[in-house]
């Protein structure tokens, strides 16, 4: 019981005054937020925009290493916000992105007697009973956790195949860190929803909400493990991929134990050249795997930051996948519903194609966008954003002149603002794992276009859609078909009914009435099949010209049948 008291202590002196953490925390967003208001809304509106333009990148500077010493300094949730922002180079400045990069790596350690005192609490036993040996000085230190080298017990590498695994503990106290970060977010969440500007766009406590599950499913190592194990099956059968074994005898809720893997941290260029493997070569790889789990599996890994996926060279070098990515930190998941990874299908096929009515269109099936939204002058914004900007790189971008980019940041903002936006469940996640992603490609290539990985990607969703679409119209040719066989058997017996007098007629212009209706029904089921076989060939005919051509062909029967029919009743 001593013991435990004294662990909890450590803990709260470890989180550090839950009042004061709060209360700071809550003061840095109102100082912020009320600069950001000061500067970007309410000096422009009196004549004063130039003077606002030429100290924003000072500014955005400051702001940076003010949250880098905060999140460094506190730990907890701030370090995943700041990893977060370090990620989005696509989007923040480089002012702030290059400030905040090493909050991936700059996270400090805790003590071992502390990690030692909550890992033999959870496993219930000392840590030399359970392992043969453990490294003291931590191979990684992470937000919420840090991470051991330690050899098995000879009896436990036996059952297991395992020798040398990763020893992951959550840090002390971090439950507690946890709550009060999530609640000094939910405020300022209510702080940004009283804004028309930022609640007219985006239902912000929803989406702290959403944050909050996430983070409280992230601190469950048991739920981290199968999630590990889930994923691992999912990519059971691409060689592009590998994830460490758990070992599930010295797992717990705040203890992790996994295979050990030699691997090399993917933006680490210079150790992955001197492994022989070209950093350019693995981006378009790193793309397409993320690309699979988003618009494929379903299930994708929501924290794709450099520190959590590496690059493990092969055994043997000369074979077909000279190295693997090796994925690890499945505390942060998501799922995308079937209803979503459809329209998230075809956002990226109409990127890829540059076709800014389709994405708009897309972007609504997803659900960002409204019914009620005015979508033409972001059609017409998204087209002339492909036509200038569509196939460059971020250092291609880099080397526009800022003022254009300033001008047409100006025109497309005042038409997002217009816009009523939403964002569905778990679609954070989906950010978040594009925008790291996107960030990580670009740092193993300066000259990365995200477009030569996505146009490949797109044909074949492109392909497998299309194969959707035959089946669709082969299923409503064969309905067709059926109805075409029936149909005039039964008007033909009612008619037949008709002539026996079977049924009361007092008007004998129905009978003609009927016999033209036959004649319709008749034409009209032939030119449906007739439609329905020529738009099949035509769309087959890409992909398998054979039966492409003989599906065109066939739809003469009922296109012949119909107009035959229409001059024999003549």
């Amino acid at each position: 019981m001593t013991s435990i008291r004294r662990e909890r202590a450590d803990s709260l002196r470890g989180a550090g005054n839950p009042r004061a953490r709060y209360r700071r925390i809550l003061r840095f967003a109102a100082w912020h937020l009320a600069v950001t208001w000061w500067f970007e809304l309410f000096l422009p509106r009196v004549g004063l925009r130039r003077l606002t333009e030429r100290n924003r990148a000072n500014r955005m500077r400051r702001f940076a290493r003010r949250f880098h010493g905060l999140a460094v300094e506190l730990g907890g949730l701030m370090i995943k916000v700041g990893q977060f922002m370090s990620s989005r180079l696509d989007v923040l400045p480089p002012e702030i992105t290059s400030e905040l990069e090493g909050l991936q790596d700059e996270v400090p350690p805790v003590p071992f007697h502390a990690i030692r005192a909550l890992a033999e609490a959870e496993l219930g036993a000392s840590l030399e009973a359970v392992f043969a040996s453990v490294e003291e000085t931590p191979i990684a230190a992470a937000s919420l956790g840090q991470a051991h080298r330690a050899k098995l017990l000879s009896g436990n590498a036996e059952d297991t195949g395992l020798s040398s695994v990763v020893f992951k503990v959550q840090r002390p106290g971090i439950a507690e860190i946890v709550d009060v970060d999530l609640a000094a977010l939910r405020k300022v969440g209510g702080w940004l929803s009283r804004i028309r500007l930022v609640s007219n766009r985006a239902d912000v406590p929803a989406l702290i909400k959403e944050f909050a599950q996430t983070s409280l499913e992230e601190i469950d190592y048991l739920n981290e493990a199968a999630n590990s194990e889930r994923f691992a099956a999912d990519f059971a059968d691409d060689a592009r991929v590998t994830v460490p074994a758990v070992v599930w005898e010295r797992t717990t809720r705040r203890v992790l134990t996994l295979e050990d893997v030699t691997a090399i941290k993917i933006t680490d260029a210079d150790s992955l050249r001197l492994a022989g493997i070209d950093p350019t070569e693995v981006a378009p790889v790193f793309a397409s795997v993320m690309f699979d789990q988003l618009f494929t599996k379903g299930f994708f890994h929501a924290d794709p930051h450099p520190g959590n996926i590496f690059v493990t060279p092969a055994n043997d070098p000369s074979s077909e996948h000279p190295w693997k990515l090796t994925f690890i930190d499945f505390g942060m998941m998501g799922e995308v519903p079937v209803e979503t990874r459809s329209g998230l299908r075809k956002l990226l096929i109409a990127a890829a194609s540059r076709d800014g009515k389709g994405l708009v269109t897309a972007i609504s099936d997803v659900g960002v966008l409204m019914q009620s939204a005015d979508t033409a002058e972001l059609e017409r914004a998204m087209t002339q954003l492909f036509a200038r900007f569509g196939g460059m790189g971020f250092a291609e971008l880099r080397d526009v002149d800022p003022r254009e980019f300033r001008e047409f940041g100006t025109e497309f903002g005042s038409v997002i603002r217009s816009l009523p936006f939403q964002l569905p469940e778990n679609f954070l996640l989906i950010i978040r794992a594009m925008s790291l992603t996107s960030g990580v490609c670009s740092s193993l290539d300066a000259r990365f276009n995200l477009w030569d990985s996505v146009e490949p990607y797109a044909a074949q969703l492109l392909r497998d859609e299309r194969g959707n679409l035959i089946n669709d119209v082969a299923s409503q040719t064969l309905e067709a078909a059926a109805i075409a066989l029936r149909l005039p058997k039964r008007l033909d017996g009612l008619v037949s009914r008709l002539e026996e007098g079977s049924l009361q007629v007092g008007n004998r212009r129905l009978e003609r009435q009927m016999a033209s209706l036959i004649l319709m029904a008749r034409r009209a089921v032939a030119a449906l099949i007739f439609g329905a076989l020529l738009i099949a060939g035509a769309v087959l005919r890409t992909d398998d010209p054979g039966l492409g051509n003989v599906l065109m062909i066939s739809s003469v029967v009922p296109l012949l049948y119909g107009l035959w029919s229409g001059r024999r009743q003549s």
